[in-house]
């Protein structure tokens, strides 16, 4: 698998790079099989974050928890563009902030979108880049 390609668009770090090197003859799929508990544990945590921000009041603590254990995965395997994300997730839910504005003072504007929907889009493209190669 060339994860130069993926690299290229931001999707994959270098760490994704060092689970490469540690796959050898002796186990041919290790970079399948972890990317496969990786999307497997992924969906959980989405599901879980998804409950969380359902809850009346919005479940905060457990939000911002279950993006924390998702930015830990991913950083572990290399999905630098999910991780990202997560970092952002992480800011609004400090912030308390359901629209998910993040203002930047120096520029004067903000930023509008809704975090949850966001990540799922990186996820589901990660999986579909993932297949592909």
């Amino acid at each position: 698998m060339d994860s130069m390609v993926v690299r290229v668009k931001g999707f994959l770090d270098d760490q994704f790079n060092q689970l490469q090197k540690l796959q050898d003859e002796s186990s041919p799929y290790f970079v399948m099989e972890v990317m496969t508990m990786f999307f497997g544990d992924s969906e959980k945590l989405l599901n879980r974050i998804a409950l969380a921000l359902e809850q009346k009041p919005v479940d905060f603590k457990s939000v911002d928890s279950n993006v924390h254990q998702f930015k830990g995965s991913s950083a572990s395997v290399g999905v630098a563009r999910v991780k990202d994300v997560c970092t952002n997730f992480r800011n609004i839910c400090e912030a308390q902030n359901l629209e998910g504005r993040v203002v930047q003072s120096e520029n004067s504007f903000s930023i509008t979108f809704s975090p949850l929907p966001f990540l799922n889009m990186h996820f589901i493209a990660l999986k579909c880049v993932y297949r592909i190669l």
